[in-house]
């Protein structure tokens, strides 16, 4: 199947996509409190308003990646969109704190639908190049605005409409989208004949990579070397090894193991998580640095992300042109230096008591870092997978940069909890230029697919 010839509403319905996903990860932190207040939470139940959006989102990514290659990538699409608006009226409509909990849970399943059909669309129809590359930097700007503008935009519609708010603006955005792509995005051609879901492989990768994402959530809060963590991991690391028995014995696979031959893929996914490990903690820590040291407001701390917000952006137009000149292999090393200095800066800069001023020079380097590896990673993830294998490839890659945001974060916070926050973000520093390390070892060319036979 060659590409067509997207329009570019396509592009936009494509890019809106990314922009909610990112949105709602960060959007509900500031409403928190009043949700908290509003529908009787302890302070320890408040974060599954969080956890529950990550946990269902890191779990079903392989599953949702695996439908779109069956289902069809458009057909997907609407259906995580439409999730997504009708999770998030549900939400508000609810009145209680466990519906709330089970709504963001199912906004994560549609999360996990939406993410991999969203890059398999673009893999699909943009023609590896330029055009593909142009895409990814659309889509990639999206998301850094998401991620950026979501405490601002949480702050201001918390202040002034209530915690509501943060979940209705989902339904019109999303609900729309999913209408709109029965006309933007192209139709999905027939299914495949002979091929199924691959069901017991489904629900062991299922259960297992959600538990692993739950352990890991709630490491920090249990210990470590408690029982009900230790037992979490346990049981999900035994559902994954049965998942792989699976894989490796059944006919059509949910993951076909096959895919890790590609060099690109295997090391997209280790860089994912290497990105959330680094870039993607910065927000956290950065926002509470912000509150509980500056003394901001929470709308302040949102306008202090601005400037990362633009800087990322120039990131993701630079990793556009530097794709072409230098390559995937080059762009992928200097944006994860970029990242190490840059978050390296910002650790020298937190304890010199001079203020917000003094970080902007490190935020900057590491907003560039972050946009040409955000973009740079997600090609090479797509790079000489098949059609018919892109959802799957997706949803590999976006597993492990769930697995290791949470890992990463997790670590990360026990670390910060030790030593102080500077402590935490040196190491960040130093797990982004692993990350750099690690990248010298991508080939330079681009891959062709590789035989089913030779597998």
């Amino acid at each position: 199947m060659s590409p067509s010839k997207p329009s570019g509403w396509m592009l936009m319905l494509l890019a809106t996509a990314q922009l909610i996903i990112a949105l709602d990860a960060t959007i509900v932190f500031v409403a928190l409190p009043q949700i908290g207040t509003h529908l009787g939470f302890s302070s320890q139940q408040l974060q599954w308003v969080v956890s529950a959006y990550t946990v269902a989102f890191g779990g079903f990514l392989l599953l949702g990646g695996r439908a779109t290659d069956l289902l069809g990538k458009r057909r997907l699409y609407r259906v995580g969109q439409s999730l997504y608006a009708l999770s998030s009226l549900a939400a508000v409509l609810g009145g209680s704190a466990m519906l709330l909990v089970l709504a963001r849970a199912v906004q994560g399943v549609g999360g996990a639908l939406l993410f991999p059909a969203t890059l398999a669309l673009i893999n699909t129809h943009y023609a590896e190049g330029p055009v593909r590359n142009r895409a990814f930097a659309v889509w990639s700007a999206a998301s850094a605005a998401g991620l950026a503008l979501g405490a601002l935009l949480g702050g201001v519609l918390t202040q002034v409409w209530g915690w509501e708010a943060v979940f209705l603006v989902n339904v019109p955005l999303a609900g729309g989208c999913a209408w709109a792509a029965r006309y933007w995005i192209p139709a999905d051609g027939e299914r495949a004949p002979g091929r199924n879901f691959d069901i017991s492989g489904a629900l062991t990768v299922t259960l297992g990579g959600t538990l692993l994402v739950f352990s890991l959530v709630q490491g920090p809060e249990w210990g470590w070397t408690s029982p009900s963590t230790l037992g979490c991991m346990a049981l999900a690391v035994a559902l994954l090894g049965l998942f792989a028995w699976i894989e490796h014995r059944g006919h059509d696979p949910l993951m076909p193991l096959r895919l890790l031959a590609y060099r690109e893929l295997r090391m997209a996914m280790v860089l994912t998580a290497v990105f959330m490990s680094s870039f993607g903690v910065q927000y956290y820590f950065l926002a509470l640095y912000y509150q509980q040291v500056y003394g901001y407001s929470v709308l302040q701390a949102g306008l202090a992300f601005l400037p990362a917000t633009l800087v990322c952006t120039f990131g993701i137009w630079l990793a556009e042109r530097s794709l072409a000149t230098l390559g995937l292999r080059n762009t992928l090393v200097s944006g994860q230096l970029a990242g190490a200095v840059g978050i390296a800066w910002v650790c020298w800069a937190l304890p010199t008591g001079v203020g917000f001023w003094s970080l902007l020079p490190g935020i900057f380097i590491l907003s560039i870092g972050q946009g040409m590896t955000w973009t740079a990673m997600w090609v090479a993830a797509g790079l000489g997978i098949r059609p018919g294998e892109q959802g799957v490839a997706a949803g590999m890659a976006s597993t492990s940069q769930q697995i290791g945001g949470a890992l990463g974060l997790a670590v990360l916070v026990s670390v910060a909890n030790a030593g102080g926050i500077e402590h935490a973000l040196w190491w960040s520093a130093a797990i982004a230029l692993t990350g750099a390390v690690l990248a010298l070892r991508l080939q330079t060319r681009s891959p062709k697919p590789i035989p089913i036979a030779q597998l």
